[in-house]
C-alpha cells in the first residue's frame, strides 16, 4: 500500500510545499465564503499557496490552477456519552491537528466534544489519504502535513505588526518601597501638586504624591512636576492615574526611561486606598468607561435597547458579525453599505463573475473580499433559526467574521490595521475610497453618495464674488451648543460640577445637551469668514466670507454630527448631546443657484509668487523662510516627535493645526528622510505664462504648490494635474493624487477642461456624501475625466444610523440601527434583533434615501 500511495502522489510532488516563514496557512476559513472546518464540507487547503475553499470553492480554484493536493479539514462536535466527564470546552480526539484553531464557543463545552478529521484530497478524482498516515506516504508530504496541521492561523501572525508596544517588568516592581505616610487619594478631582494642572496627572507609587507630567511616551502636556520629583527623590515608578483599571494601567519608570508592567499593581494602589477592581465599569459588550470621564450609563442602555425583551430575527438580510475585539466600527458601516442596492448589486449580484475572474491569492482582491462578505450578510446562509440536529442544539446566530476583509482594506493603515477602536466616519471615508479605486472598470456603487458642493466666495470689500464646485459625499452638520434648548440645565450642572471638583466630592449626574435639528443645519449653510483670502479685486488681503450649497443632491445622503472635538491630551472627546434628527428631511431650499443678475465676479487673478532673493542655491537657507506655526510645531514636539519632522509636518499641511500635521507625521515617520531638516525644491524656473505680479487663472497652478508636491515625491507632471483638478487647493490635491495613479496620466491630459471642481476623495470639509440612479447626470464642466454625479430632488428619508457609546472615538462601542422590510432592526455585533425604540436623537451618522418625485 505504501508503494501504491508512493507512486500516486508522484506526479504531483513537484506541487506540494512544505510552509515556510512568511508563508501564511489559511486552514479556519474560506477565501471565498465563511465556510470553516466545522461547516457541513469542512475546508479544503492547498498544499502549494494553502490558501482554504469551502467545498463549494475548491474545484474553481483546482480548474484555475491546475493545483490537484488539498488537505480536508474537518470539525465534527458531538453530543458526549453519558457519563462523560464534564470540561471547559470541547474535548478533542486528535487534538493536535487543529492545534490553532478556535472552538465554536455556541457549543457548551460541558455538553459536547470535539472530533478533528484531516485527509489529503487529490483532484479532479477525489482520491483520499487519511492522515496521520507516516509510514505510507513520501516523506516530503508527511512534512508538509505536519507543518500544515501545525502552522499559525494566517492572522494570528498579522499580530505582532500592529503598533502595540512590547512592555517589560520594571525592575523595580517586585522591590518597591512603599512610604507609609497616610496619603489616600480620592476618586475624582485630582490636581498637580505642585501646580493647576489637572489633567495627565500622575501618582508616584513611592510616595504618593500626585504630579503632571510632560516628556513621557504618551506624548501629553504637562510642566514636568513628576520628573522633577523622581531627580530630587529617586522614587522610581508612576502610574498615569485615569488609566486604571482592573487589567492594568499606563505605568512610567523614570530609572528605565521607558514604560513599563507593574505586576503588583493592585498591591501598589491599595497602600493608598484605590481598588483596581471598582475603577472601572464594564458593559456586556466588553467595553469600558474610566474613572475621569465617568460612565454614560443611560446612553449605552437607550442605544442597545437594553432592558427590552427584543425579538431576534433571521434569515436573508439579517446576519450579524463577529466582534474580532473592538470591530464593531467596520461592522456597522458594512452592515449599512449592504443595505444599500447598489452595494448589493455591484458585489453580491457580481457574485460568479467577481469569483471566477478573482487572482490567484482571493484573500488580497478589494472585489472578492467585499462580494464574499456581502454575500455572507445577504444570502441568510449563516443566520439560521436554532434547529435539533442529531441531538446537537445548533445556536445558528453566531454571525460572520470580517477578518479577512479587515485584513485587506487596513493593510499599510497605522490605525484601521490595529485592534484598537476606531471612527466609524473615517472608517466609511476609508472603504469609499477602495471602492472608487477598485472600481474603474465596472460599476460603481459610491456613486450613490457622490454631490456636487458649490461654494460661493465674497469680498467684503468690493462685494464681488467667485463660484466654485467641488465633489463630495458626506455632509458634516455642526453641532452649536450655544443652540441648546436647555441651556440653564446645563449652566446649573457646570457650577455643580466645578463645586465637586474643588471639594473634591462626587460629580453631580450629566446633563446631555438637546439641540434642534435646524440650528445644526443652520450652523452648515451660514456664512462664515475665509481666513487670509486675498482678494483679486483689490489685488491684496481682505476680509472674505464663503456659503455653501447643493449643486446637486444625491440619492443617497451621509450625514454625520459632528460630536467629538479633541481634549488637552490630544484625545478626541464626544460631547453629550442630543439632536431631534428627522424621519424626512428637504433640503430643497439649500439648492445652489449660481452666479445671480447683479453680482459681479471676481477677478480670475492669483496671488503674486515671491522669488527667493538668492537665485543660486536650491536649499533652504536661499529661500525665503517659509511660514510655519511655531506654536503647533512645539505641541508636536512635546509629543516626542523630531523638531524638523514637526516643522515638516505643519509646513506640508498648510498650518492648518497641529490635527493635521499629527496625522501627516503618522503616515510619514517610517521614511527615511522623517528628522531631516525641511528643504524645499528650487523655485527659479517659473512657467513661462507665470508673471511676477499678478497670474492668470488659465489652468496654470502656483509654481510654489508644485514645488510642495514635487518634494514629497510625485512627479511634476501629476502635481500639476492635481493642482488643476482641485483648484488649486494644496490639500484637496494631495487626495487627487492618491485616487488617481500615475497611468491615468495620458488620458486627463487631453482634457483641457480639467475642471477646477473635482476632488473625488471623502475629505475634511463640512460638506461630504453621494448615491446613484437620479433625474438627471452631471460631469462638472462637462469633463469626461471627473467623477459623475446624478442629481434629483431634495427630498429623504431616514433608514439607517449608527451610533457610538462612550466617550471618545478611541473606545466605548458602535451599534447600528437599519430600517427593513418596514420595521427598524438593530444589529450588535452577531446580534440582530427587531428594534423597539431606534435611538434617533443619539446618532452619529445618519444615511437618508432619496424619496421620488411623484
Amino acid at each position: 500500500m505504501a508503494a501504491d500511495l508512493g507512486e500516486l502522489l508522484v506526479p504531483y510532488m513537484p506541487t506540494v510545499r512544505v510552509p515556510k516563514a512568511g508563508d501564511r496557512v489559511f486552514k479556519s476559513e474560506c477565501a471565498f465564503s465563511f465556510d470553516s472546518p466545522e461547516s457541513e464540507g469542512g475546508l479544503y487547503v492547498c498544499m502549494n499557496t494553502f490558501l482554504g475553499f469551502g467545498r463549494e470553492h475548491v474545484e474553481r480554484h483546482y480548474r484555475k490552477t491546475g493545483q490537484s493536493v488539498y488537505m480536508h479539514l474537518k470539525r465534527h462536535v458531538k453530543e458526549k456519552a453519558s457519563g462523560a466527564a464534564g470540561g471547559a470546552i470541547p474535548r478533542r480526539r486528535n487534538g493536535k491537528v487543529f492545534l490553532e484553531l478556535e472552538l465554536n464557543r455556541d457549543f457548551n463545552g460541558e455538553e459536547y466534544e470535539c472530533e478533528d478529521e484531516a485527509k489529503l484530497v487529490i483532484f479532479p478524482d477525489h482520491f483520499e489519504i487519511p492522515l496521520p498516515n507516516i509510514e505510507e506516504l513520501p516523506a516530503l508530504v508527511t512534512i508538509a502535513c505536519d507543518a500544515v496541521l501545525n502552522a499559525a492561523s494566517a492572522y494570528k501572525k498579522q499580530e505582532p505588526e500592529t503598533w502595540e508596544e512590547d512592555l517589560q517588568v520594571s525592575r523595580h516592581a517586585r522591590t518597591l518601597t512603599q512610604l507609609d505616610n497616610g496619603v489616600r487619594i480620592p476618586p475624582s478631582g485630582w490636581k498637580c501638586d505642585k501646580c493647576e494642572m489637572r489633567d495627565n496627572l500622575w501618582l508616584n507609587l513611592t510616595d504618593g504624591t500626585v504630579l503632571c507630567g510632560k516628556w513621557f511616551f504618551d506624548g501629553s502636556g504637562g510642566n514636568g512636576h513628576a520628573l522633577d520629583h523622581y531627580k530630587e527623590t529617586k522614587y522610581p515608578l508612576a502610574v498615569k492615574l485615569d488609566t486604571i483599571t482592573p487589567d492594568g494601567a499606563d505605568v512610567y519608570s523614570f530609572e528605565e526611561e521607558e514604560a513599563v508592567l507593574d505586576p503588583h499593581m493592585s498591591q501598589h494602589l491599595s497602600h493608598y486606598g484605590i481598588d483596581m477592581l471598582h475603577m472601572q465599569k464594564r458593559t456586556e459588550n466588553g467595553q469600558h468607561t474610566d474613572n475621569n470621564t465617568r460612565p454614560r450609563v443611560s446612553e449605552w442602555e437607550v442605544i442597545q435597547e437594553s432592558g427590552m425583551k427584543l425579538k431576534v430575527v433571521y434569515g436573508s438580510g439579517y446576519t450579524g458579525m463577529k466582534n474580532l475585539g473592538n470591530s464593531c466600527y467596520l461592522s456597522t458601516v458594512m452592515q449599512v453599505l449592504f443595505s444599500i442596492p447598489h452595494f448589493q448589486r455591484t458585489y453580491v449580484g457580481n457574485l460568479q463573475r467577481i469569483f471566477d475572474y478573482s487572482p490567484l491569492d482571493p484573500t488580497q482582491d478589494f472585489a472578492t473580499q467585499m462580494a464574499k462578505l456581502g454575500h455572507g450578510l445577504l444570502s441568510g446562509q449563516y443566520s439560521k433559526p436554532p434547529v435539533k440536529c442529531e441531538l446537537i442544539e445548533q445556536h445558528q446566530q453566531k454571525g460572520v467574521s470580517p477578518r479577512m476583509l479587515k485584513a485587506l482594506a487596513s493593510r499599510g493603515h497605522p490605525e484601521f490595521s490595529s485592534d484598537r477602536q476606531q471612527d466609524a466616519h473615517e472608517f466609511l471615508m476609508h472603504i469609499i475610497n477602495l471602492v472608487e479605486r477598485n472600481s474603474s472598470s465596472s460599476e460603481n456603487p459610491s456613486d450613490a453618495f457622490r454631490f456636487l458642493v458649490e461654494e460661493r466666495v465674497q469680498c467684503c470689500q468690493t462685494r464681488r464674488v467667485r463660484y466654485s464646485q467641488k465633489v463630495d459625499y458626506c455632509i458634516q452638520l455642526p453641532a452649536p451648543m450655544e443652540a441648546a434648548t436647555n441651556a440653564e440645565e446645563l449652566l446649573a450642572y457646570e457650577v455643580k460640577r466645578r463645586e465637586a471638583e474643588e471639594k473634591m466630592t462626587a460629580p453631580p449626574g450629566p446633563v446631555r445637551a438637546r439641540i434642534p435639528f435646524s440650528a445644526c443645519l443652520q450652523a452648515l449653510t451660514e456664512p462664515h469668514n475665509v481666513p487670509d483670502f486675498w482678494s483679486s479685486a483689490l489685488q491684496a488681503k481682505s476680509a472674505g466670507v464663503k456659503t455653501s450649497r447643493f449643486a446637486s443632491f444625491p440619492e443617497y445622503l451621509i450625514v454625520q454630527i459632528k460630536k467629538f472635538t479633541f481634549g488637552v491630551d490630544w484625545v478626541p472627546k464626544k460631547l453629550d448631546l442630543a439632536i431631534d434628527v428627522p424621519d424626512f428631511l428637504d433640503l430643497s431650499r439649500l439648492r445652489a443657484t449660481g452666479l445671480q443678475a447683479g453680482e459681479e465676479e471676481l477677478p480670475d487673478l492669483m496671488p503674486p509668487i515671491v522669488l527667493p532673493e538668492d537665485t543660486t542655491d536650491t536649499s533652504m537657507s536661499s529661500l525665503d523662510s517659509p511660514e510655519i506655526d511655531e506654536v503647533a510645531v512645539m505641541q508636536l514636539a512635546e509629543m516626542g516627535f523630531p523638531l524638523e519632522a514637526c516643522r515638516k509636518a505643519v509646513y506640508y499641511t498648510g498650518n492648518m493645526g497641529p490635527e493635521m500635521a499629527f496625522n501627516w507625521i503618522i503616515a510619514h515617520m517610517e521614511e527615511p528622510d522623517f528628522a531631516e531638516p525641511l528643504l524645499l525644491p528650487s523655485m527659479l524656473d517659473p512657467a513661462p505664462e507665470i508673471l511676477l505680479g499678478t497670474t492668470r487663472l488659465d489652468n496654470s497652478p502656483p509654481e510654489e504648490s508644485i514645488a510642495i508636491l514635487t518634494s514629497m515625491g510625485f512627479p511634476r507632471t501629476h502635481g500639476i494635474q492635481a493642482l488643476r483638478a482641485t483648484n488649486n487647493n494644496l490639500e484637496r490635491a494631495l487626495d487627487w493624487i492618491f485616487t488617481h495613479p500615475e497611468e491615468e496620466e495620458e488620458e486627463e491630459e487631453e482634457s483641457d477642461a480639467l475642471s477646477n471642481m473635482a476632488d473625488t476623495e471623502p475629505n475634511e470639509n463640512a460638506f461630504s456624501n453621494a448615491n446613484s440612479h437620479s433625474d438627471s447626470t452631471l460631469s462638472p464642466g462637462g469633463d469626461t475625466s471627473v467623477p459623475r454625479v446624478k442629481d434629483g430632488p431634495g427630498r429623504y428619508e431616514l433608514f439607517a444610523l449608527i451610533s457610538h457609546m462612550g466617550a471618545s472615538t478611541m473606545s466605548g462601542h458602535y451599534v447600528c440601527h437599519i430600517k427593513k422590510e418596514g420595521r427598524w432592526v438593530i444589529y450588535n455585533d452577531h446580534k440582530v434583533c427587531l428594534s423597539e425604540r431606534p435611538p434617533k436623537d443619539l446618532g452619529y451618522i445618519y444615511f437618508y434615501h432619496r424619496l421620488s418625485s411623484s
